[in-house]
């Protein structure tokens, strides 16, 4: 993770103020010891930065702390080794590598030791005896005195030579030390090693680690006298549990860690939340104390042990399981566990219904008990909260329901204390943790400097903590790099720490200077004195202004006991009331209804009217206006012309309905969702076969919310998904779409359990379990917890957790939310790698994804509110906060929710009727409540249809959000405004509510036609002007329309927050804009509803005292253009808090013209930043800044001054409209800004309709204005030291706890990869976690493997990205399962004789030996891969043959084949993706075979022909060494077993199948299991030397016959040809082998297949004849067949051995009756062959070729007089594979650097010429030369098919226009008859002795015919011409000579033609 403090730490303005404050106090008092604050303060920064090398150590650290992002973490006692990489070695004494490190193996060979390092020793627990040679820096190893090593390490491994480790932990796993222990280089490298006098080298001296030992030592020694008395006043000691901050209750939120030790004193209320949050002006490095504070702290009460506390910080995550050894010895949060387990805790009976946060107890106390005062809360109006701090704390007893205790700060002060051990890595000493007087002086500074409206949160004191600690710390560790050589360390710090002495005198000191917000009480002999003295002074009222009382007690020797009271009003409620769950909250507030508590609250707010009860007034109102409208609101918009449709009704123009449809950001997720599905797939673990699955089927669990299910249900039913994935046929209804989606609620779980009765049933389906709003519900379902009577509880855990969605292999869980925090904690079952995160819109200004509109989330309402560029779409309203507090000091026992309900509604009525014609209503409420309001109700009327705006009134808790509905209902109906704007109280449990008035809008502008149609779900409210009163105590991801205009969170629970609730409610207003529209352009061109009226009324925090004073002062008076009056007021809600708008309020929306302040104002605006700037807090001046931009709309409302009695403030503002209605306008503001005046409403009418526009369009293109709390506010606006919003920095999740207060901050440069590692690493599960069982902590196998995680910001689109992935998924399982075969049509069928001879049974199975021999050899290639391949002349053939068509281009010989896309059948060949159970053991993945478990066999035979030895190699893997037999002894490889003719077994196949192969190691077909049909069979893969090991790794459980080095490069041929002539070989071994037996040698099977890569499916055509059995008549159809069904039937033959070749048809849909018509042809065969080695022992495959050398055997065989059979009734499908094969043959130029494209023209070139030469085999070239240029060579031929070109003993492609016929020259071949026929051209070829000069005599040749004769050489073509008297009858000339062009010593080819003489 980043590190938020590199370097040293910079001074803050914090620091500064109280530098002065103290020099102040300095100056003043000439009894301060000044040498310790002149050291402790003034000398420190000089110290710190005078001191050398120190930012090298500091990044040191950074870089540590930023490792091991995934590293396990877990207790010290016992670590946990990180799993070695895959496929390394693990031996003992062996490095990673293998290679060996003991020091009696390498002692004698030469090491390599660079310069600075030294050869040590190092103690490998498993191997006591010996010692490991390591090679260290000297550096960082001691000196002869133990000193001066650096801290850290620098090592090399001297077995594998690897260098750089720079961490011991990294090379201790590398050379195999597998500890148990934390790595550490003091405990493990041992001796120096030396070379002995003959060179060997040996054990040396000791290294001497001393200064951790003497250290520790010393240390022990000096607090060994404070042990004692602590240990006697502390109580009896118990034992700790041994579980992390156990019983948690799962519904506190949490915002301050509870990590380490709990509180020692077990309470009846827990206090498990943080102590709230600082809003605007904390420190970011609260550094006060430096390193002086902290240099000899007292250790606690045990003392410290040398190998306790967390581990080293290199290894980060420390378990709070471990025993703390600083803990106070008592139990750890027992009354927390007593709370939810029911163990019985003595505590004290809380009284009624009151709160459970009333009193806390220790169970251990000391001296007196403290008597509570009986009128406390009377009196000071806010309970104090007490946190404990250090020692012991005394009893409380009286009046306990008064105060509330909290163990928080302890519980930080024990972390704080235990953090230091995670630095011990550094060895120099046993770090000594903060002292605890530093800790209470920091604690008491940070108190000092927080605002009047600040609350202490525990962050940022544990930032403080760790901050000054570390300063102290990387000081001690300068100091000790620079000090010389000496025997004894160095003294730790040249200051003297503070001791508890002068603590007290201290502290007072620092509060000195805070006008008494932090009052100090020194004890003499307990806390109980200073807690009965706070209590007196707090009676007594002396504490009104004090808001933090710290108490010290220093009186014994090295001990302190401290307290802190919280006593300001506002913060001890803030803070008590976070202490309370969600659960009782609601109970406190549903009591405080129930009791009737709040009725003085109402009675309260009607003595505010000065006219009486306000309902008075409605009531009066009503009464006036009965029987007709409000006059004020009459919908004026009629008299503009609006357009109308067809059915006369008004049609709004400018607004239109978004249109559906995936957007590229879903699409994108979308293909990230399928890319890891698919990566877990690949992987080799096996967790999800794909290819097994045939279709998609999906369940979406979401939270119980109506709305939310209506809105999925909305989503499934219109994506298409559900015919996409063919679950459904057009039309869908909803019902079916409801299937799909799972609500979690009470009945979930028989609907759960039918979906996995539906997976375990249908195991080729993948089910995809989507668990949306995945961060909800994360309660453990495991029993003990909670009660298990409430089955809701733990639902999520116990459905989706289940063993069944676990193990089930054809379930992906997809958990989808926009706050996965709580998902990603150390026991997470997600892997880091199934994380699929949102992706940016923008990288380097650029944008990634073109889409027609701006998602604006929380970052961008920040930014924006930052900017100062629009008008701030954050806001807080000051008058509203304001009046909260007063009343919150009036009303002290009741809970500030319901006083903020009160308020607000109350605020919304007043404005109501202020709005509706009661002007004096507008002094009781504010200007925002106001503006929100005018704007609800004109919004309507500026469209002809009516449309409107949606206000957003969040209230959590739902009995409070009823009396809201009731109160603003009724205001509502007494203003007779039910048909104006409609209010609609929401609950997740219930669906949406609206009148019939608006539901007939509602269908006329949607077009809806059902007369039972209600909205279900709030998009459908879209354009509804309404109040939505938002409850529950979460929202459940429910959508809001665009017609949202404002969202008002102010209700929201801001005491009590995490980072995940916080950044929900927010995510309320997430929203999509307009792009085409920028926001700043937006805001200008549009009367907005927001004016410069928002501004002034948002500016005034800073003025609203704590005791709701408004003080006018010279911060007022700086402000320039705002300016403020506002008279003093006291502490009366009812005149400090109403505020008074002027009238111009009223029609804000409609007066707020675009214009900017007037030249004068600008000029007299203080830059941005400038002085009127300086002491405000960061937030305020940021809201400043937008005042003071051009946009201020500043307005001045001419009027009578403040009434005197209602001390209220008016502004002065200045308005600016066209100059048009300026009369009307000033006559209806000054008119309204009186207080009793009326409205004048045709003046505003007049407005209204000047700037109408519909308000959804406009919503389209701003995002909502959301009004936030200020604690909120603040935090959102207000950074941390990272730059990131504070709110970042609170706990994730209320479910989880950090592990540790020693971690960094998040950084704002971190990717949402990165912050997920930052929690991975820095948060685990509280024990109602449901995670928290899962203790693999980030080990891979603790990761449930079909799990996956997408994360996203909120209202983004997940929803529509996830469906669109289970499209895509679906169409990626099909396309598995489908495959391209080749389609194509056979050629030159017209080209066939129709011969009167017929095969006389079309249903024979198999061939009849006497008929087939009679049937003619068809010479014509049919197999359309040869349409571009010379046509083979015969006798049959008529002389006249058609031109066949143009040549194709070479490079579109491939793209342009046909194919089909077929579905694999159950009998397909699979390449290396596929994976399946049944095939595992095939495939090796077996666990009964080890992978790579197979030996080389060298196998070598001699063929004369080559002249030389072969020696091939197999690769025999143990599994199918049965097919082999090997020499007894020796093991040698002597033949492969071949079977009998006469075997007849159902379940073998007999012949061996061989399958050559290059470049197809993941793509090729070998996986042929499923197409045996699971028979046993002999497989061999062929494969080139250089290919054997990339083979070897996909397929380990293959035999591999790799053939030798020298045919890297050749063709197809030469493996055919090997093929052959080794299984020839085999047959003969065979034959002598089982002659011995008995076996006669014709008995031995001779046949082999020769199968192509490629061959994926195979064919059987079923033929019925329509008569009789001679009849010609006959249907058939074609179905697919296993491989073992063809094989079994073509072998089982009769007479099978008397044919040489067998093959069968190539596919094609295309193939029409009359090719199956005849079962058997003798023809060509190709792809799949079955050979016959026996017959064909004297045909050879040619070895050199590359192209057509099937045609070229086929020939030859048949010329040899050997039956050729094809099997028309069986078929193979070829797929179409883009790579490897032919392709991988690539003719390049020799030249590097000639990038030219070689074309094969340029194949050939003249001997001796200096053509460039090729990089390619000289058969290649000739070859492809022929193919595109034979032309050249034989001009007569081209076109000419009736002259052939006389081609001798050999078949090369010369092209489609130029025909061939092929003789062979052997003796006794069969030929045709070529007496009749003339040639065009001669072509020799590599001839050999058989071809003599009477031999070529016998053929007759054109006039002008052209010969090639082709030669290995310049000599040999010399002396053929010569044997064959060749110039007799052809003319030769020099230049007619030609070489393939290759260099010399590729041995090119070479040609020489000649003309016929």
């Amino acid at each position: 993770m980043g590190n938020s403090y590199a370097g040293q730490l910079k001074s803050t303005r914090f620091e500064e103020v109280l530098h002065n404050s103290i020099e102040a106090s300095l100056r003043s008092n000439t009894l301060v010891p000044r040498p310790i604050f002149s050291q402790l303060y003034l000398e420190a920064e000089q110290q710190l930065s005078s001191l050398e090398g120190g930012s090298r150590v500091d990044n040191e650290e950074e870089e540590e702390e930023g490792e091991g992002g995934l590293e396990p973490s877990s207790p010290p006692n016992a670590y946990q080794l990180p799993p070695p990489p895959e496929g390394c070695c693990t031996t003992d004494g062996f490095c990673q590598a293998g290679k060996d490190l003991r020091l009696v193996s390498i002692s004698n060979e030469p090491i390599e030791v660079p310069a600075g390092f030294l050869l040590v020793g190092a103690k490998s627990p498993s191997l006591p005896d010996h010692l490991l040679v390591c090679a260290v820096d000297k550096r960082f190893l001691p000196d002869d005195n133990g000193h001066n090593a650096l801290l850290g390490f620098s090592g090399n491994c001297v077995g594998c030579g690897k260098k750089g480790f720079c961490y011991f932990t990294e090379f201790s796993n590398h050379i195999n030390l597998k500890l148990t222990t934390q790595p550490k280089k003091q405990k493990h490298l041992k001796y120096y090693l030396v070379r002995n006098a003959q060179g060997a080298l040996t054990k040396g001296p000791l290294i001497c680690w001393k200064g951790s030992e003497f250290r520790s030592r010393q240390n022990s020694n000096t607090n060994s006298a404070s042990l004692f008395p602590l240990l006697e006043s502390s109580g009896s000691l118990t034992a700790f549990p041994g579980e992390p901050a156990p019983g948690m209750n799962s519904g506190v939120p949490v915002g301050a860690q509870l990590a380490g030790t709990a509180s020692d004193h077990p309470s009846v209320t827990t206090a498990t939340s943080p102590a709230v949050f600082n809003g605007k002006d904390s420190p970011k490095h609260p550094q006060l104390a430096k390193n002086s504070l902290s240099v000899l702290p007292r250790p606690s009460a045990l003392g410290i042990l040398p190998n306790s506390g967390p581990p080293k910080k290199r290894h980060k995550g420390w378990s709070p399981e471990s025993k703390s050894t600083t803990d106070g010895g008592f139990p750890q949060g027992a009354g927390n566990r007593a709370k939810h387990e029911g163990t019985s805790m003595p505590c004290v009976p809380q009284p009624g219904l009151v709160g459970p946060a009333s009193a806390t107890f220790p169970l251990v106390a000391s001296g007196e008990p403290v008597s509570v005062p009986d009128n406390l809360l009377k009196i000071c109006k806010a309970k104090p909260v007490i946190f404990k701090g250090h020692g012991n704390f005394p009893y409380l007893c009286g009046n306990l329901n008064d105060v509330v205790i909290s163990p928080l700060l302890y519980t930080c002060y024990q972390n704080s204390q235990s953090l230091s051990r995670a630095y011990e890595q550094h060895g120099a000493s046993t770090m000594q943790p903060i002292s605890e007087e530093t800790q209470l002086l920091l604690t008491v500074y940070y108190l000092v400097q927080l605002a009047a409206d600040q609350v202490p949160l525990m962050e940022d004191l544990e930032q403080i903590f760790l901050r000054s600690w570390r300063e102290s710390h990387l000081t001690e560790i300068r100091q000790y790099q620079q000090a010389p050589p000496q025997p004894f360390p160095p003294a730790t710090s040249a200051t003297a720490p503070v001791t508890s002495a002068q603590l007290p005198w201290l502290a007072g000191l620092a509060a000195s200077s805070c006008n008494d917000s932090v009052h100090v009480i020194e004890c003499a002999y307990s806390l109980a004195e200073g807690l009965s003295e706070m209590f007196r002074l707090l009676i007594e009222g002396k504490l009104s202004k004090t808001n933090y009382v710290v108490i010290i007690c220093a009186c014994r020797n090295a001990a302190i006991d401290s307290c802190i009271a919280v006593t300001g009003k506002y913060q001890a409620r803030i803070l008590s009331e976070s202490l309370l769950s969600p659960a009782e909250y609601q109970r406190e507030v549903h009591y405080e209804l129930v009791t009737g508590k709040v009725d003085s609250l109402g009675a309260f707010f009607n003595s505010l009217c000065p006219e009486g009860d306000i309902d008075i007034l409605l009531d009066k109102f009503h009464q006036e206006n009965q029987g007709h409208v409000s006059s004020s609101l009459t919908a004026s918009s009629a008299k503009k012309t609006a357009v109308l449709d067809a059915s006369g009704a008004p049609v709004c123009t400018s607004y239109h309905p978004e249109p559906r449809g995936v957007r590229p950001f879903q699409l994108a997720v979308a293909q990230k969702l399928l890319s890891h599905v698919c990566s877990i797939a690949d992987s080799s673990t096996q967790n999800l076969d794909l290819g097994s699955f045939e279709k998609v089927d999906f369940l979406i669990c979401i939270p119980p919310s109506e709305v939310t299910y209506q809105q999925t249900v909305f989503h499934v039913w219109h994506s298409g998904v559900l015919q996409e994935l063919g679950l459904e046929k057009e039309p869908v209804t909803k019902q079916r779409a409801e299937q799909h989606v799972l609500k979690l609620d009470t009945e979930a779980q028989a609907r759960f359990k039918a979906f996995l009765q539906n997976s375990f049933q249908n195991p080729h389906t993948l089910f995809v379990l989507i668990h949306d709003h995945a961060h909800w519900d994360l309660v453990s379902a495991v029993p003990n917890i909670y009660s298990q009577s409430d089955p809701s509880v733990g639902l999520v855990d116990r459905l989706l957790n289940c063993r069944e969605v676990k193990e089930a292999p054809n379930i992906v869980t997809l958990h989808v939310t926009s706050f996965p925090y709580a998902l990603q904690t150390q026991h997470t079952l997600i892997s880091p790698y199934n994380e699929i995160h949102w992706p940016i819109a923008y990288s380097n200004g650029v944008d990634l994804y073109h889409e027609s509109k701006k998602y604006f989330g929380l970052s961008e309402f920040i930014d924006s509110t930052l900017s100062g560029h629009s008008l701030p779409l954050l806001r807080y309203d000051s008058s509203f906060e304001a009046m909260v507090t007063a009343l919150g000091k009036r009303f002290p026992r009741l809970h500030s929710a319901v006083i903020r309900t009160f308020v607000l509604v109350q605020h919304y009525a007043a404005a109501m009727m202020a709005v509706s014609g009661i002007p004096q209503m507008k002094n009781h409420t504010s200007v925002e409540t106001l503006e929100i309001t005018q704007n609800l109700l004109n919004s309507p009327k500026q469209c002809p249809c009516g449309h409107g705006l949606m206000v957003l009134l969040r209230v959590p808790c739902s009995p409070l959000a009823a009396v809201a509905y009731e109160r603003l209902a009724h205001v509502r109906a007494r203003l007779a405004l039910e048909e104006h704007f409609e209010i609609i109280l929401s609950h997740p449990s219930s669906g949406i509510t609206v009148g019939n008035h608006f539901v007939k809008q509602l269908k006329m502008w949607q077009k809806i036609e059902d007369a039972e149609w209600r909205p279900q779900t709030y998009l459908e409210l879209e354009g509804l002007p309404c109040i939505l009163i938002f409850s529950g105590m979460d929202p459940h991801g429910e959508s809001l329309p665009r017609s949202l205009r404002y969202c008002d969170l102010r209700l929201i629970n801001s005491s009590c927050l995490a980072r995940t609730s916080l950044e929900q409610e927010l995510g309320l207003a997430a929203y999509f804009v307009s792009n085409d529209v920028p926001l700043e352009k937006g805001a200008k061109n549009e009367a907005l509803e927001s004016d410069g009226e928002k501004l002034s009324s948002t500016d005034e925090d800073e003025e609203a005292g704590t005791e709701g004073c408004f003080e006018a002062g010279s911060t007022s008076e700086k402000r320039g253009p705002v300016k403020r009056e506002r008279s003093h007021s006291h502490d009366s809600a009812s005149s400090s808090l109403s505020s008074k708008a002027s009238g111009s309020v009223l029609y804000g929306e409609s007066l707020a013209q675009p214009s900017g302040p007037p030249q004068g104002e600008l000029s007299r605006s203080p830059p941005p930043g400038g002085p009127a700037e300086e002491g405000r807090p960061p937030g305020e001046i940021q809201r400043l800044r937008v005042s003071q931009g051009p946009m201020v709309i500043s307005r001045h409302s001419p009027g009578p001054a403040p009434q005197p009695d209602s001390s209220l403030r008016t502004s002065r503002r200045n308005l600016q409209v066209p100059a048009a209605p300026s009369s009307q306008l000033s006559s209806s503001s000054s008119s309204s800004s009186g207080s009793s005046s009326t409205c004048t409403v045709p003046a505003a009418n007049v407005l209204v309709l000047q700037a109408s526009q519909c308000s959804m369009a406009k919503a389209c293109r701003q995002p909502p204005i959301v009004f936030l709390p200020k604690l909120v506010y603040d935090m959102l606006m207000s950074t941390d030291s990272s730059g990131l919003p504070k709110s970042t920095s609170l706990l994730p999740s209320p479910s989880v706890m950090w592990t540790s207060s020693f971690r960094p901050l998040l950084s704002k440069m971190m990717t949402s990869t990165e912050q997920s590692l930052y929690y991975r690493q820095w948060t685990v599960p509280r024990p109602s976690h449901m995670d928290y069982g899962n203790r693999a902590e980030g080990r891979v196998d603790g990761f449930h493997p079909r799990r996956l995680l997408l994360s996203g910001p909120p209202q983004i689109g997940k929803t529509g990205a996830y469906l669109q992935f289970l499209s895509i998924l679906s169409r990626m399982l099909i396309r598995l399962t489908e495959v391209d075969v080749y389609d194509e049509e056979e050629i030159n069928t017209s080209l066939q004789e129709e011969s009167d001879w017929r095969y006389l049974q079309l249903t024979d199975p198999w061939p009849d030996l006497e008929l087939f021999q009679k049937m003619p050899f068809d010479y014509t290639i049919h197999d359309p891969k040869y349409e571009d391949a010379s046509l083979i002349c015969s006798h049959h053939q008529s002389i006249k043959i058609e031109d066949r068509g143009t040549s194709r281009k070479p490079e579109d010989l491939y793209v342009r084949r046909q194919t089909a896309r077929m579905r694999l059948s159950k009998y397909a060949a699979y390449n290396t993706y596929h994976h399946c159970e049944q095939c595992h053991q095939y495939m090796g993945i077996h666990p009964h075979y080890q992978l790579y478990e197979s030996t080389l066999h060298a196998f070598a035979f001699s063929y004369s022909m080559l002249g030389e030895e072969i020696q091939l190699h197999f690769i025999i893997p143990k599994s199918k060494e049965h097919h082999f037999v090997f020499s007894q002894p020796g093991g040698q490889l002597e033949s492969m077993r071949l079977p009998l003719v006469t075997d007849k077994s159902h379940e073998h196949i007999k012949s061996p199948t061989f399958t050559p192969t290059t470049g197809r190691h993941e793509h090729g077909l070998f996986n042929l299991y499923h197409a045996m049909d699971g028979a046993n069979h002999l497989h061999v893969l062929v494969v080139k030397e250089y290919e054997m090991a990339i083979y070897k790794k996909y397929w380990p459980n293959h035999i591999m016959l790799v053939l030798p080095s020298i045919f890297n490069s050749a063709g197809v041929g030469a493996a055919h040809f090997l093929i052959k002539e080794l299984c020839y070989h085999n047959l003969e071994l065979e034959r002598n082998r089982q002659e011995e037996l008995g076996v006669k040698p014709q008995d031995i099977w001779p046949f082999i297949v020769i199968s192509d890569d490629s061959c994926v499916m195979w064919n059987a055509s079923d033929v019925e004849c329509a008569g009789e059995r001679s009849s010609r008549e006959f249907s058939w159809s074609e179905r697919n067949v296993s491989l073992k069904h063809i094989m079994q039937h073509i072998e089982a033959s009769p007479d099978i051995t008397h044919y040489a070749l067998i093959g069968m048809r190539k596919w094609s849909s295309k193939t029409r009756g009359r090719e199956v018509q005849e079962p058997f042809s003798r023809c060509h065969v190709h792809d799949f062959l079955i050979l016959n080695v026996d017959l064909t022992q004297n045909v050879q495959y040619n070895q050199n070729r590359f192209t057509c050398d099937d045609i070229d055997f086929n020939l030859r065989v048949h010329s040899a007089g050997l039956l050729l059979c094809r099997f028309n009734r069986f078929s193979v499908m070829k797929k179409q594979i883009a790579v490897g094969g032919h392709r991988s043959f690539h003719i390049t130029s020799k030249v590097s650097d000639s990038s030219v494209a070689i074309v094969p023209s340029q194949y050939i070139c003249a001997p001796d010429s200096k053509h460039t030469f090729l990089a390619a085999p000289a058969q290649l070239l000739l070859e492809k030369f022929l193919q595109y240029h034979s032309h050249r060579f034989f001009p007569l031929s081209l076109k000419n098919h009736g002259h052939p070109v006389l081609s001798v003993d050999c078949y090369l492609n010369l092209g489609p226009q130029i025909s061939v016929c092929y003789v062979s020259s052997r003796p006794h071949s069969l030929n045709i008859s070529c007496s009749d026929m003339t040639f065009s051209g001669l072509l020799l070829y590599l001839c050999d002795s058989f071809v003599g000069a009477s031999f070529l005599k016998q053929f007759h040749f054109l006039k002008g015919a052209t010969l090639c004769v082709i030669c290995q050489d310049r000599n040999s073509l010399r002396q053929t011409v010569a044997r064959l008297e060749l110039e007799d009858e052809w003319q030769f000339r020099l230049r007619d000579e030609f070489q393939t062009a290759n260099a010399k010593e590729d041995r090119p080819l070479f040609f020489l033609t000649g003309r016929h003489i």
